[in-house]
């Protein structure tokens, strides 16, 4: 089963959604430096612990393209969206983002649908 590190510029509430379905998570606030710990750091921390980290930044995607860290990557592509619109997507894909990072360590979400980046 999968374990996710959510980034810093996503709300707090969306670890309990993660917690919902079983999934083992933590938010950068869960963290010793909380909102201030690094896109270093967090990859560093997300190895250690194997966690998907999930981001709508685009630094994590250069690196991850660059170097394939962090070795597993979700990131929101979905624009300017409410927190509760957020969370009605994320709960209407969650079942099948596991599926998916069984085979896949890049996956992109946006509004349509999942994008699989191999």
């Amino acid at each position: 089963m999968p374990k996710f590190l959510l980034d810093a510029q996503l709300p707090r509430r969306l670890k309990g959604l993660f917690d919902e379905f079983g999934f083992e998570s933590m938010h950068t606030l869960d963290l010793p430096n909380k909102n201030r710990t690094t896109d270093k750091e967090l990859i560093r921390i997300s190895v250690e612990t194997d966690c998907i980290i999930v981001t709508k930044d685009g630094d994590f995607v250069e690196s991850y393209l660059l170097s394939r860290k962090p070795e597993k990557l979700l990131l929101l592509s979905c624009g300017n969206m409410s927190n509760s619109d957020l969370e009605i997507l994320l709960r209407k894909n969650l079942l099948r983002l596991e599926k998916e990072f069984a085979t896949n360590n890049f996956i992109e979400i946006n509004r349509d649908d999942l994008v699989i980046h191999s």
